[in-house]
């Protein structure tokens, strides 16, 4: 038997740890970007005692390796009292550290915005949350898409470090495989094909995102 008849005869260990893939990077990359819009509200928002910690946080966590921060939270937060699944770890560890790049991606656009868009919301009587769902947060995804993109792929190849704090997606299929039938090569050429499909899927995504803000009017964002 060749080492590719190996590989799929036990084809259900690819699309289980696929599957957990995509759970992974879609839960995560939602709320992170949920994280990051509130984050950039806050900041712009009426609670200016909430900006400096904001800051640190952001500044915090871009400085700060991702495998270390799994690392931290799997396995040095039950020395403080708190144990978690490695899955809860890892998802926690993806949307705290993505949703700080989020936030910072979308408070960079939103620098750059007139505050005549925002003094004439008020003047049409938009609240400020109002304001930031409806006139804000549309043009900042918009003229961020390629960012966000660039953003979510990096999300997707960090869910691979995971395979650390033993959470089974496709990193840790291919390495089973590769450790019990001693075909490493094989195995991970099919795990890079299948993140080429999610990051095809993404790229396919975001150009759909512009197509949408064109037909909307936003050709230049």
């Amino acid at each position: 038997m060749s080492n590719w008849e190996i590989l799929w005869s036990s084809y259900d260990v690819f699309l289980s740890g696929f599957y957990n893939t995509l759970k992974l990077f879609g839960l995560s990359a939602a709320l992170a970007f949920l994280m990051g819009s509130a984050v950039v509200f806050l900041l712009e928002g009426s609670r200016p005692r909430l900006k400096v910690p904001l800051r640190i946080f952001i500044d915090g966590m871009r400085m700060l390796p991702f495998l270390i921060l799994a690392y931290l939270l799997y396995y040095g937060l039950p020395s403080a009292g708190i144990r978690m699944s490695a899955w809860t770890a890892g998802i926690i560890a993806l949307v705290i550290y993505h949703g700080a790049y989020f936030a910072e991606i979308l408070r960079g656009c939103r620098a750059t915005f007139a505050q005549g868009q925002v003094e004439a919301a008020i003047a049409q009587g938009f609240s400020q949350p109002q304001m930031f769902m409806r006139i804000i947060l549309p043009q900042l995804i918009l003229k961020t898409r390629g960012l966000l993109g660039n953003q979510l792929i990096i999300l997707l190849k960090d869910t691979a470090f995971l395979v650390i704090i033993t959470v089974r997606e496709l990193t840790a299929a291919a390495s089973s495989l590769s450790s019990t039938y001693f075909i490493p090569m094989e195995a991970f050429i099919v795990v890079i094909g299948f993140y080429w499909l999610i990051s095809i899927g993404l790229e396919l995504f975001i150009k759909m995102i512009g197509r949408f803000g064109a037909k909307r009017g936003f050709e230049n964002a």
